[in-house]
């Protein structure tokens, strides 16, 4: 069955570093465009991150960018974000999706905790 499965939350002091990583399973993973998502508690999930199926297109939101890097490995069908200069706000429960722009189908992980204090 189709599994994503993020590592590599925990807690971290302000201006550290983090690497997510997101393990696909169960579908063509060089065929979907993969993201990350983040959501703050109390607040709407809002995407963070976007990189293309070949892997030659990204795209940041504009409070991450030349903080965070977007990568993939098609042989590994794993997506990864490094999170560099790590702030408060970028508390959050982060997720990744992947999406198949032509046939409409997303999958979702479980999320896995980023949390940003001294």
């Amino acid at each position: 069955q189709v599994q994503l499965v993020e590592s590599g939350g925990g807690l971290v002091q302000p201006g550290g570093s983090l690497r997510l990583s997101c393990a696909a399973s169960g579908f063509t993973f060089s065929l979907y465009r993969m993201s990350w998502y983040r959501q703050a508690p109390g607040k709407e999930r809002e995407l963070v991150a976007t990189i293309s199926s070949a892997g030659g297109s990204t795209n940041y939101a504009d409070s991450v960018k030349g903080r965070f890097t977007i990568s993939r490995d098609n042989a590994k069908n794993t997506v990864y974000l490094q999170m560099n200069s790590l702030k408060p706000e970028d508390t959050a429960v982060y997720y990744c999706k992947a999406l198949h722009g032509i046939l409409d189908l997303s999958y979702w992980g479980q999320g896995t905790q980023v949390t940003v204090s001294s």
